[in-house]
């Protein structure tokens, strides 16, 4: 498992409220408890450990992903837009597009790095159907987004490995946009 800090903190925390907030989330209690169980990893490792870059290593604080308050404020504010936006989303995906990606993600013979590359091939997919009045990136970070909570939707004990799977992917793909974003 990998910790949440450095880079994959601000995704993680996007990811989490944008689910958290999005309409139609089924698996909100998971969430939860799979958000609990990163707190109780992150809380039994060395805090405030130096990183050999020179900084200190994120680590969630009281339910929280160690943000500065006024970034968590932003990253919520931020993930209820992108939910709003996913909801007109979401009328666009089919049900055979998220049946083959959770059929991705049940079969244990690929890799995540495998199920990264199908499920950027199918957010591609998707983006021809999508207004081009919008930013390229933020419709693509949101289809993914809505593509994790469909396939969650589906089968709800994939969870752990499809949120870390699109965090990663969030992370490869979307990061310097995500940081510009939140005005980092």
């Amino acid at each position: 498992m990998e910790q949440i800090n450095g880079p994959l903190q601000m995704e993680h925390a996007l990811l989490f409220s944008f689910l958290e907030v999005s309409s139609d989330c089924k698996f909100k209690e998971q969430l939860h408890s799979l958000q609990s169980q990163q707190i109780m990893l992150c809380q039994g490792s060395d805090d405030d450990e130096l990183q050999t870059d020179g900084n200190r290593s994120g680590h969630f604080r009281n339910g929280d992903v160690g943000l500065a308050p006024t970034n968590e404020e932003v990253i919520r504010i931020i993930a209820a837009q992108l939910a709003e936006i996913g909801d007109q989303f979401d009328r666009e995906i089919q049900e055979r597009v998220v049946n083959g990606l959770v059929q991705h993600f049940l079969n244990e013979n690929l890799s995540n790095e495998e199920i990264t590359r199908h499920m950027s091939r199918v957010v591609g997919e998707l983006m021809q159907a999508i207004p081009s009045d919008m930013e390229r990136e933020k419709a693509m970070l949101v289809l993914a987004m809505v593509l994790t909570k469909k396939i969650v939707n589906t089968v709800p004990f994939l969870l752990r490995r499809v949120f870390d799977t699109t965090v990663n992917y969030m992370n490869r793909q979307f990061h310097n946009y995500i940081v510009d974003m939140l005005g980092e």
